[in-house]
């Protein structure tokens, strides 16, 4: 459902010339072919699920803010510009984001779901939340919020 809704946006920025939102959306599509062909054995040749997928641009918004950080730094504003807008369109193929009332409260039910009493039980909490939430929350947050809750 999500590819469809990624070849549907490009073709929509096409007859539109939208140049960025393209350029992103290509930018998206690529690295998802390459996440399928990384996943690809003997036996199966189906692309990575939703989640995964989910996780995917997840990750191209981290890598987006850690270079506008450093843009930044280094007074490119022009190119810090261009990250925010890629993160822009990236974000419209992602679920609404969890505020952080809803991160603590998931975080919580995680831990007691996998009975987890020490930071050594992080890992599982950890794994149940990225089951669970994947695309939903930002899991640096939340990995900081199970270790609080963990040591106390």
């Amino acid at each position: 459902m999500l590819r469809d809704k990624l070849n549907d946006a490009m073709k929509e920025a096409m007859r539109a010339r939208d140049q960025a939102a393209l350029g992103t959306i290509r930018l998206i599509l690529a690295k998802l072919k390459d996440v399928d062909i990384a996943a690809r054995t003997e036996t199966s040749r189906e692309g990575v699920a939703e989640d995964k997928i989910l996780s995917m641009m997840q990750g191209m918004i981290k890598q987006r803010n850690e270079s506008i950080v450093l843009y930044e730094k280094g007074n490119r504003a022009d190119l810090a510009d261009k990250e925010k807008a890629e993160i822009a369109v990236i974000e419209r193929f992602l679920p609404q984001q969890m505020d952080e009332a809803a991160v603590a409260a998931a975080v919580r039910e995680a831990i007691a779901a996998a009975g987890a009493t020490t930071v050594k039980d992080m890992g599982g909490v950890m794994a149940a939340l990225t089951a669970k939430y994947a695309g939903q929350m930002d899991f640096a947050k939340a990995s900081a919020a199970v270790k609080k809750v963990l040591t106390g």
